[in-house]
């Protein structure tokens, strides 16, 4: 018996069945996402270079094809490149987090109309598990999914197909690379996929991190194919469990879970730099119940409730005006609970004993933690369980107003009207698909 079935692993495959028989597993990417969102509502943009920009406009965090052929490269700082932006034209962009998760949204909702089976694996990526139908190879079926998800959203993708996801995950890059494929590879299609793992760093391969490259190739272990032909006992003697599964997925044996079921997070961070230092306590309130509101959001969508509430601020650390202070609290809450005014409460309070007058504050932040579902909660000899019910009521209100009428439709007064401190976005498109006020409009 093999460690993989000893290990109970073949159990979460849905028996998966062995290479050349299907199904098989795909991935699905997004080309240039954040770039493509932008063109679908903008078609101006098609064929032209366009860079997305960090919070705070700060670096280049997407690029279309044609920007990268101008040779602005990842992570550029916008105020470096700002020259070399005008004089090739590059269409530039601030991070519309509204339009891009929401544009996602609307990609996986199409996979799922062709896959029972759908793992989000990131904003612009979801493994499958095709299952084409009688008298349609693999390849076509995922030619199909590739049309209907252009003709639908308008965002091209390509998508590689395979025994395991692993190789999927490599068919997807060459997809990409090579105009033969059309977006769309299945290892099957290649009389020997080896000449492709081959070409493959072995840093390139999903699930090697740094550590483990570097190690790798001090031991003459230089591609994916040089990893596939290792020992499987040297293998797990020096990466462990996860080494040597890898080792099986670019056998093509499937060594990786497929998890639909996306777990509860187990800790939940809401924070931005402010776009220029703040120095008023009035602001600080108005950004940390800011943000306690959109932690509190992310806790509902998941059915969860926080038992801990943590608040944090800080000033820039290279500032050359005043010294450099910072500080965090912790505040337990007597019943763990998921309601935004009972955790901006606890937030505030959080502020109030780390805030200290005189300084620049650069970035604050909050943080839920002791995180549970919200079933296995129980009240106490103090829970008033008519209040709880209004609570319950009010919130849900509020947050089914906010997904139909478009998000901030409905919030609360101490966030603030217009605040100075929140995020630059000089560059910011509108939020097409989330706001009444934004819509796109056709004349």
């Amino acid at each position: 018996m093999s460690i993989h079935e000893s290990s109970g692993i073949y159990d979460a495959f849905r028996n998966a069945p062995p290479k050349g028989s299907g199904p098989f597993y795909a991935i699905v990417d997004c080309n240039n996402f954040y770039a493509s969102c932008e063109r679908v509502f903008n078609p101006g943009l098609r064929n032209k270079p366009v860079v997305v920009l960090s919070n705070n406009d700060g670096c280049v965090i997407a690029r279309s094809s044609e920007a990268k052929e101008c040779g602005i490269p990842m992570g550029a700082p916008a105020f470096k490149f700002k020259r070399k932006f005008k004089e090739k034209g590059i269409h530039v962009f601030s991070s519309n987090y509204a339009l891009y998760g929401d544009m996602s949204a609307r990609v996986v909702q199409t996979l799922r109309k062709f896959c029972r089976d759908v793992e989000v694996y990131s904003i612009d990526e979801a493994f499958l598990i095709l299952e084409p139908s009688v008298g349609k190879s693999a390849d076509q079926y995922a030619r199909e999914i590739k049309e209907t998800v252009l003709r639908w959203t308008g965002l091209p993708v390509s998508i590689g197909i395979s025994s395991s996801k692993t190789l999927a995950k490599i068919a997807n890059q060459y997809s990409k690379k090579e105009k033969l494929w059309d977006g769309v590879l299945h290892t099957d299609m290649v009389r020997n996929f080896d000449d492709y793992l081959a070409r493959t760093p072995v840093g390139e391969v999903w699930g090697i991190g740094k550590n483990h490259t570097q190690f790798l190739e001090q031991h003459g272990i230089d591609t994916a194919l040089d990893l596939k032909k290792a020992p499987d006992s040297w293998v797990k003697r020096h990466m462990h469990i996860t080494g040597l599964r890898t080792l099986k997925e670019l056998r093509g044996i499937p060594s990786i879970a497929f998890e639909q079921d996306i777990e509860a997070r187990k800790g939940i961070l809401s924070s931005r730099s402010f776009s220029s230092p703040v120095t008023s306590y009035e602001h600080l309130i108005e950004a940390v119940s800011t943000y306690m509101r959109r932690a509190a959001e992310k806790l509902r969508s998941q059915q969860s409730v926080a038992g801990v509430v943590h608040v944090f601020l800080k000033t820039n650390r290279f500032s050359k005006n005043q010294p450099y202070y910072s500080n965090s609290t912790t505040i337990p809450l007597p019943l763990a609970t998921d309601f935004t005014p009972d955790l901006i409460k606890a937030g505030l309070a959080g502020l109030k004993e780390i805030f200290v007058d005189g300084y620049a504050y650069q970035k604050a932040g909050v943080m839920l933690s002791e995180i549970r579902n919200k079933s296995e909660i129980q009240g106490n000899l103090f829970t008033d369980p008519t209040l709880s019910v209004k609570k319950k009521k009010l919130i849900d209100t509020i947050d089914k107003l906010n997904l139909s009428s478009g998000r901030n439709t409905i919030t609360f007064a101490i966030n603030g009207i217009n605040p100075e401190w929140t995020m630059k976005q000089e560059f910011k498109s509108p939020a097409y698909t989330t706001n009444w006020n934004e819509l796109p409009i056709v004349r």
